[in-house]
């Protein structure tokens, strides 16, 4: 995990922390116990999203990936490092394009010369997507704090538990329900594919092994699918390319995902899903006659509730 194996570093011992006890997560939680800890990393991205802005996409993805795995836990960040923790998340299918480990570990070796053993790799995965997308430009949403690290990762249920680009409205809403959200928050969450890349493989289905003329997915629109075939997906078998899941706007933080969908220009079939339901349909053309402020305040409301799924407190878990 990203602060249990960066550089290699063990820390042993029981942890005194100051904070809560009531098992609760609460704003604030380090203001004792480590007070410059949020600054520490709002610092941080805010210096260095602006070099790499892609990265905003990337850690909402894997904020998302770990809370639908046993909770947000950081479980995402573990490493296989024993017989029994063989094959961990990180090995599953949707996380295998996962990237910024690094980041957090830079992130998380400035917090341990703070304050050793204070603050959890799971609030830290939790700030560092809400203050990426803020750099950017994006929504701000509340993050209280005081998650403890699951010691548990395991590919077979990431891979049963995370929503895919091929994934109908019925199985994106049955594996939301899981967790607790519902298809609003469906909604909304995939309101973040407004900024950040795909690769081929995620859209190939859709261009070459569909029903429709030439194997194209018929839900597609045919100028966009053309397109993509002509200048990116160029073979079914093309597993590098990389291409933008809002053409144009791919590092602005809008509405124009929406827009997309409601054009047939959703670049996953799990994208173009919510536009088969007409309860979803209607939230999208609701977001889309609103300000962007009233997208904002939603998607933050949102994601509080995604950053608080299954989450470890007070004794439950370890803590760095």
């Amino acid at each position: 995990m990203a602060g249990k194996h960066f550089l290699g570093l063990i820390f042993v011992g029981i942890l005194a922390f100051i904070g809560t006890t009531n098992g609760q997560l609460q704003m604030n939680f380090y203001a004792k116990s480590c007070p410059k800890a949020e600054k520490i990393v709002q610092d941080y991205v805010s210096k260095h999203i602006p070099n790499a802005p892609s990265l905003a996409a990337s850690f909402i993805r894997m904020h998302f990936h770990d809370c639908f795995v046993r909770g947000c836990d950081a479980s995402v960040l573990l490493n296989s490092t024993s017989s029994s923790n063989p094959n961990p998340e990180k090995n599953a299918v949707p996380n295998q394009t996962l990237r910024g480990f690094d980041f957090i570990d830079r992130v998380k070796s400035l917090l341990e010369a703070e304050c050793p053993g204070i603050v959890s790799c799971a609030d830290i995965l939790t700030l560092i997507a809400r203050d990426s997308v803020v750099t950017i430009g994006g929504p701000f949403w509340k993050v209280p704090t005081g998650r403890r690290d699951g010691l548990i990762s395991n590919a077979a249920e990431a891979n049963a538990s995370i929503p895919g680009p091929f994934s109908n409205f019925t199985t994106l809403l049955r594996l939301f329900n899981n967790q607790g959200l519902d298809a609003r928050d469906l909604v909304l969450t995939s309101g973040a594919h407004t900024i950040g890349l795909a690769h081929c493989p995620a859209v190939s289905r859709r261009l070459y092994n569909s029903s429709g003329p030439g194997g194209v997915d018929p839900t597609l629109d045919s100028e966009y699918a053309a397109n993509l075939k002509a200048n990116k997906c160029r073979t079914p078998n093309d597993n590098t390319t990389k291409l933008e899941m809002d053409p144009g706007s791919r590092n602005t933080f809008d509405l124009s995902y929406y827009t997309l969908l409601t054009k047939r220009r959703g670049l996953f079939q799990s994208d173009a899903a919510l536009t088969t339901d007409q309860t979803s349909l209607a939230l999208i053309n609701q977001l889309l006659s609103s300000p962007l402020s009233f997208f904002y305040s939603e998607f933050a409301k949102s994601m509080e509730k995604m950053g608080q799924i299954n989450v470890k407190t007070g004794t439950q878990g370890d803590w760095v």
